[in-house]
């Protein structure tokens, strides 16, 4: 497997970063998490004009038909600045969902909104009792007249409280644990009924709990089918996983660059303590957590894409996303716990970026499935020998 990025693929990321040192230093970053909105509008329209929000769309629809491969530089240095901005939401659940299963009327109307940046969209899909579960869905939609009538409550829909659109899920047939019978409906943010509590994750994300009450909703709100939209929805998920695992080794990056300059400067005994070899061991196994997950993020990028072309089986697709899925997560913790160790005290420091970067990798590996979950879909997986 080829390991290197190709000339249009660190082009796009080097242009990303530029904007990250200009734009979305550490300093700014913080003023970012201290406005009201939670993200930058100038940063988000500036990522747009380079394409990123086209880049894995349509061509049909104002996108360039790339894949998940395509996002993996960009991606490690969104992790690096720790970027807010609403990226995965957006383009790798929300627009990824209504490429799947929109109309050509919904494709038409918003997919080049997004790809211009001028609409940020948001998964409501997570419930109290669900966990990583995605077929555990109680939420209700009863067909009426004209449209739909949604009722149920959603957990910590991931940028909820900045987007225009948000894609609700919710049982329109069988039980609340039912593979099938999961329908994905276009609902706006402030539709009546739809009652929204915003709060602030561990990494400074904005997230909200979701409540609708009777949700009225047209019939051209539906996404696809009704009842089958659990296939798309965890193909999503599992583009999205990937991504998010690529940000992650961005940010396993900036933890272990500014791990290696502070023991360079950091003096103890009169030397630096970077000379003493029990922490360049320790440095070295970060090093080298980093690398293999940045290994299995490029595997199951591919496989993502193999998948979406119809060369490989799901299953397959699933099982490499769960296996990165842990090994990143475990490589997030193992890299986020020695950095900290080795800056000290001030490594807890809100000063520090250290510090945001540990909660990042945190949060990453807490999102859309833990380790526990996705070792027992690594297992159900199980592809039968060939």
């Amino acid at each position: 497997m080829d390991f290197q990025y190709t000339e249009e693929q660190q082009l796009l990321a080097d242009s990303v970063a530029r904007l990250a040192d200009q734009h979305y230093d550490f300093e700014a970053r913080k003023r970012v998490i201290a406005s009201t909105a939670g993200h930058s509008p100038e940063a988000w329209r500036q990522l747009a004009e380079l394409g990123l929000t086209a880049l894995t769309l349509p061509g049909s629809q104002g996108g360039f038909d790339g894949g998940a491969l395509d996002l993996v530089a960009t991606m490690e240095t969104l992790g690096n600045a720790l970027m807010l901005e609403p990226f995965v939401s957006t383009v790798g659940l929300g627009a990824r969902l209504i490429a799947a299963l929109g109309s050509e009327a919904q494709k038409q109307s918003l997919l080049p909104a997004v790809a211009e940046g001028s609409l940020i969209l948001a998964l409501a899909h997570a419930e109290p009792d669900s966990r990583h579960d995605i077929s555990q869905v109680s939420t209700r939609a009863s067909a009426q007249s004209g449209g739909w009538r949604i009722t149920g409550a959603k957990s910590l829909a991931l940028d909820a409280p900045i987007a225009g659109k948000l894609i609700v899920s919710a049982r329109s047939s069988g039980e609340a644990s039912d593979p099938e019978g999961v329908s994905l409906f276009l609902v706006d943010a402030n539709a009546p009924g739809l009652q929204m509590r915003t709060l602030r994750t561990q990494d400074n994300r904005r997230a909200a709990d979701i409540e609708l009450n009777a949700v009225q909703v047209p019939a051209e709100a539906l996404l696809g089918r009704a009842g089958a939209a659990t296939a798309a929805l965890v193909e999503a998920i599992d583009f999205a996983t990937a991504l998010s695992c690529a940000e992650a080794v961005g940010a396993m990056r900036f933890a272990n660059q500014s791990t290696l300059e502070y023991l360079k400067t950091r003096r103890q005994f009169g030397v630096p303590i970077g000379s003493f070899q029990a922490l360049q061991h320790r440095l070295v196994d970060m090093f080298v957590s980093a690398e293999q997950a940045r290994s299995m993020t490029l595997l199951a990028c591919s496989r993502v894409d193999a998948a979406a072309r119809g060369e490989i089986d799901v299953r397959e697709r699933m099982r490499t996303v769960s296996a990165a899925k842990v090994k990143v997560s475990e490589a997030a913790r193992h890299v986020g716990q020695e950095a900290i160790q080795l800056h000290g005290g001030m490594g807890m420091t809100q000063e520090m970026k250290i510090a945001h970067t540990f909660k990042r990798l945190t949060m990453i590996a807490q999102t859309m499935g833990d380790v526990d979950w996705h070792l027992e879909r690594f297992a159900a997986t199980d592809l039968p020998p060939a």
